[in-house]
């Protein structure tokens, strides 16, 4: 079965529209694993407009599934990432005005700085996925940077989907057989939802994680916490 890590940034963001600790992310970080997911995400900013770096602190002694830790690391997301030791950190190279992740890396450009921050990150036990396009190049970019994972950057597929274009999914079938024989752990995540979630799950090779934060948490309004993690979880068998 295929692990939902939830990611609860938007959790984040609903407490600080309003200041105080309404709602409690720590209390929902302890529901969201009381009703069966397999871990916890959250993506720190630099300017903390949604999860804050004491947050991410607070989670630690609370996450007792899997913790994941995404963010681009400059010094201090590296610096927070090793004095908390999360299960995972992902790592994206979103610009600091990014409203949302909106590109992966390009792990052949990048490659000798990544393989550097990712050695770092491996001798203190953390395990290391790194956040592509589904272009075959970048997998095998990502293969030579030394990660264990990669999270494939799913919202070209999310949006051909919601166009009726099932064909959408075939880059990223390709990339997967493509990481599965380089012997790359594959989690995705970027505009999953309900309506799509299985199909992806179909169609990809040992899909390890899926991490959904914003579609899960906006459907969870109409249908409640509980029951949408539950739904996701059954399409994920």
């Amino acid at each position: 079965m295929t692990k939902l890590s939830v990611n609860i940034n938007k959790i984040a963001t609903l407490r600080n529209a309003r200041g105080g600790n309404v709602p409690d992310l720590l209390q929902v970080a302890k529901h969201i694993q009381e009703y069966g997911s397999n871990g916890i995400t959250i993506h720190p900013r630099p300017d903390e407009r949604h999860i804050r770096y004491q947050d991410a602190r607070d989670l630690k002694s609370i996450v007792y599934t899997e913790y994941n830790i995404e963010g681009n690391p400059e010094k201090t997301f590296v610096d927070l990432v090793l004095e908390i030791k999360p299960t995972q950190v992902t790592l994206v190279p979103d610009a600091i005005d990014a409203i949302t992740s909106n590109a992966g890396w390009n792990t052949i450009k990048h490659q000798s700085f990544l393989k550097e921050i990712i050695q770092e990150f491996q001798r203190n036990n953390i395990r290391t996925s790194i956040f592509v396009d589904p272009v075959l190049e970048m997998i095998e970019g990502a293969k030579a940077t030394g990660t264990e994972r990669i999270e494939l950057y799913t919202e070209a597929f999310a949006h051909q989907y919601g166009l009726g274009n099932k064909k959408g999914i075939q880059p990223y079938v390709a990339t997967a057989n493509l990481a599965n024989e380089l012997e790359l752990g594959i989690n995705a995540g970027h505009d999953l939802s309900l309506e799509n979630i299985e199909y992806f799950k179909q169609n990809i090779p040992n899909l390890l994680e899926v991490s959904i934060g914003h579609a899960l948490i906006s459907e969870a309004i109409y249908l409640g916490l509980d029951n949408v993690i539950n739904m996701y979880l059954n399409k994920l068998k």
